[in-house]
């Protein structure tokens, strides 16, 4: 079937966006889906700092890609050998197929399949087929979804079934910011009732961060950022506390305004200064996790003597550790309690011919999560 699709063809185009159009709208050929996958009919897709990253050039790809991993939708068509999922089904995407044999996936981390990620890797579904072509070139698929498209053949490795009731522009992020932002506290960290808590940057992943440490109970959840709306906009979110990263003694401010520092700090901005200062401003005994995307040239260090003598953990979280059959059912549970006000995150809702325009808002920051609408 013909769809039309946002297309990456070359990665480093300049900015702004609006003008070098990285991404072209184009009529694609979808192939409808193989064994063990199907046909999903777009309604909302995320745009994420991972998809910019892609196409800055910080996380290199194979071009040309159907770019698009945060995405909501309703079945379309079921292919062979797919029998829990029918034609209506509403659906959220995951970024990570998981193949459920390997090693990873039998230790119950999903997150860390490495067929998945091989896959992922190399712009193909899980099966290694590609489903799109332009002018008869296969296109490379983004993370075995390619959500920027009217529709998208996926492996049934990368769905999970919602509740119909649910808004898909809002369901959207529940497959990227909030599976990896919540997931990263109550999954990878564990935050505990009670504990002190600091998110240092305020996307639409850090601000999931920061509405899963209230929701878990955290008594003081501290805000760090380099934009004081975005500040603002966290105090009305839960944080009790917030700094601006500008002043060289943020660090210095948040550790003497905590008694010390936090018991556990996420670094969700994806840049070394950030875990520089995640990890400076976690109090002894404590845990500093990371769930940003540097570019893979980025390096951090740390005082070898001091993870060993204050007993610090450092660890790194992708997708919140997330088991999605399991997390999404319970995240939109505590969303439709109010616990958890995920539509608060959603500033923009933009169509496909737009997209161009939201990627430069979100590289300077103006956007929190924008979703196309299809």
């Amino acid at each position: 079937m013909k769809i039309r699709a946002a297309v990456l063809n070359a990665m480093g185009a300049t900015l702004p966006y609006a003008k070098s159009r990285p991404l072209s709208i184009d009529e694609i050929d979808l192939e409808g889906p193989g064994h063990g996958e199907l046909l999903v009919k777009m309604a909302a897709a995320g745009l994420c700092h991972s998809d910019l990253s892609v196409i800055n050039g910080d996380r290199p790809r194979p071009t040309p890609m159907a770019l698009g991993h945060e995405a909501a939708g309703i079945v379309e068509e079921v292919g062979p050998g797919v029998d829990d999922l029918k034609k209506g089904d509403h659906v959220v995407m995951v970024f990570v197929p998981s193949c459920g044999h390997c090693l990873p996936c039998s230790e119950g981390r999903p997150a860390l399949c490495e067929p998945g990620a091989a896959a992922n890797t190399k712009g193909t579904l899980l099966s290694g087929a590609k489903r799109l072509k332009r002018k008869g070139e296969p296109v490379n698929h983004h993370l075995g979804v390619s959500a920027f498209a009217e529709y998208a053949t996926v492996s049934r490795r990368s769905l999970v079934k919602i509740d119909p009731e649910l808004p898909l522009d809002q369901a959207a992020l529940f497959g990227c910011a909030v599976l990896t932002g919540v997931g990263a506290v109550v999954n990878t960290a564990r935050v505990p009732a009670g504990a002190s808590v600091a998110v240092i940057g305020l996307g639409g992943v850090g601000l999931a961060s920061l509405i899963g440490a209230v929701a878990a109970g955290a008594s003081r959840v501290v805000a760090i950022d380099l934009a004081d709306d975005k500040l603002e906009f966290a105090s009305k979110l839960g944080a009790t506390d917030t700094f601006n990263a500008r002043k060289d003694t943020t660090a210095e401010e948040v550790r003497a305004a905590t008694g010390g520092g936090v018991e556990y700090a996420f670094e969700l901005a994806g840049s070394v200064k950030a875990m520089e200062l995640a990890y400076k401003i976690t109090r002894r005994g404590g845990t500093t996790v990371t769930a940003g995307l540097p570019p893979p040239s980025a390096n951090f260090s740390f005082p070898q003597v001091g993870l060993v003598a204050e007993e610090r953990t450092i660890k790194g979280s992708y997708i919140g550790t997330c088991v999605p059959v399991r997390d999404l059912p319970r995240y939109i549970a505590l969303f439709r309690q109010g616990r958890m006000p995920v539509d608060r995150l959603l500033t923009h809702r933009l169509k496909l011919d737009e997209i161009n325009e939201g990627f430069d808002r979100l590289h300077e920051g103006k956007a929190i999560r924008q979703v196309v609408v299809f």
